[in-house]
């Protein structure tokens, strides 16, 4: 098993598989009928937290198992972040759909209000996992949550700016306003300078996966595999692939949940959609 572990071809299953199944899950909780969001959050809070001890524990230590710890945990920490964003816990000022024909600064104005105090949360937790580093050897953990964030500040822009495929059919019944923030055009140039900025950075990590000792090794082909997955996701505003190919059972669960729910007479309330409402 160490051995396997221990492979290019090992590693990258690893990273993929945990790419699969964190999204996958965030998927299948935030289509949970809205009164189980409560029970939802404070499973997923003392993950994160149990996460965070993960992480701490996986920097002070140069070996393959601190690597896989470090970006693992760093997975659970955000998918805490995905899950209070998704279910509405946190996201911004705003939560009403865009204006209609806004253009320029105002769009971007209430596009930033929309989410702004959840891209808050995710530079405070950078903030805490760049102090617990320092003066650590393993950067696993950070470099993994730096990539997500940068990757998913990539992909925010890209869905303002315009690309062919924005995929708010699959938002959250509950989250649908957050669809009017996004513009269906084509490939604009900025899309091309993400794809070439990330495809360029991915070749260096694959260059140095192959120059480092091993305990680096595996943290550099972990972090190569997940940029790959986010360009993957990238591409994807171009060229359309159902999620429900990929993550059928996650997607298919809110309706089999709302049926459940249809014959014992249950009703769920949605979460408010006004900044007033909070």
């Amino acid at each position: 098993m160490t051995d396997f572990l221990s492979s290019v071809t090992g590693t990258a299953l690893v990273a993929v598989f945990s790419w699969w199944l964190g999204t996958g899950a965030i998927l299948w909780l935030v289509r949970l009928p809205t009164r189980l969001f409560r029970r939802s959050m404070l499973a997923m809070t003392l993950l994160a937290l149990l996460s965070l001890a993960g992480t701490a524990w996986s920097m002070r230590h140069s070996s393959m198992a601190a690597a896989y710890v470090g970006f693992i945990s760093v997975i659970v920490m955000w998918g805490w972040h995905e899950m209070a964003f998704l279910t509405g816990w946190i996201t911004g000022p705003r939560r009403i759909a865009q204006d209609p024909g806004v253009r320029g600064w105002t769009r971007f104005k209430q596009a930033v209000q929309a989410l702004l105090h959840h891209e808050l949360a995710l530079l405070l937790n950078f903030a805490v996992l760049f102090g617990l580093q320092r003066g650590q050897p393993n950067h696993v953990a950070l470099c993994t949550f730096a990539l997500l964030w940068c990757m998913r500040v990539s992909a925010k822009l890209n869905l303002f700016f315009g690309v062919p495929h924005v995929g708010d059919q699959y938002l959250p019944d509950h989250f649908a306003y957050l669809g009017s923030y996004f513009r269906r055009s084509q490939v604009t140039g900025f899309f091309f300078l993400t794809i070439s900025v990330s495809a360029g950075t991915w070749i260096w990590l694959v260059a140095e996966a192959q120059r480092s000792a091993v305990e680096l090794s595996t943290g550099w082909v972990l972090l190569a595999s997940l940029l790959g997955l986010a360009i993957v996701e990238h591409v994807l505003m171009v060229f359309a692939l159902p999620l429900q190919r990929l993550w059928g059972w996650a997607l298919r669960q809110r309706q089999q949940l709302q049926n459940s729910d249809t014959k014992r007479g249950v009703v769920t309330a949605p979460l408010p959609t006004h900044p007033d409402s909070i």
